[in-house]
């Protein structure tokens, strides 16, 4: 036996954890598509495991929103520098971003519904949102600006607001498209031709 603890304990945790990832990202994944009130046996069947194994890991599905959503948070903050990385446009990957950026505002307009507003939870999420996000934002806006790609008097803070405005409603309108506004909007920031 080590430090960590017997082996079949430490492969437990890691098979926990990796379990935990398949199953926030497939409930990320049909939140996006069918609302944060989307059966539990579809986010079982989505993630390849039964139903026993959700309610393991998150008792409530508020515990499972708001597990979805700061893996979200983390999964889009972490993108940037990888998509600042792989593409030659910093613009690019600012649009690449912002694609997550929306899906993941998608389930975070969710939270209301299984959180009661104004609740300690909720404000807790905000701030995580925003310590998270308008750095990983702010990154990639000043990497498109410094190539020449963006406008410069764009700020990062108005840039997120705007697209939350536009994702605000996900309704049943069929004829709304959010991402095609969002698309709109990042035209707007390129920095015109000289």
């Amino acid at each position: 036996m080590t430090e960590a603890g017997p082996p079949s304990t430490r492969v437990r945790r890691v098979d926990a954890q990796r379990n935990e990832q398949v199953l926030l990202a497939a409930a990320g994944r049909v939140f996006v598509e069918a609302g944060v009130d989307a059966p539990i046996r579809r986010i079982a069947a989505e993630a390849g495991v039964g139903i026993g194994t959700i309610y393991r890991h998150f008792p409530s599905r508020a515990d499972l929103v708001t597990a979805v959503y700061r893996h979200q948070v983390d999964a889009c903050a972490e993108a940037g520098p990888r998509l600042l990385a792989a593409e030659s446009s910093p613009l690019e990957a600012l649009r690449q971003w912002i694609d997550l950026f929306v899906d993941f505002l998608v389930t975070k307009h969710g939270i209301s519904e299984v959180l009661p507003s104004g609740s300690v939870g909720v404000e807790a999420l905000h701030a995580y949102f925003l310590d998270r996000l308008e750095p990983a934002g702010e990154q990639l806006l000043q990497a498109a600006v410094t190539a020449g790609e963006a406008r410069d008097d764009v700020s990062t803070y108005e840039l997120l607001r705007g697209i939350g405005n536009l994702c605000l409603v996900r309704g049943e309108d069929q004829r709304y498209d959010p991402r095609r506004l969002v698309a709109l909007l990042l035209d707007g920031v390129r920095r015109p031709p000289v």
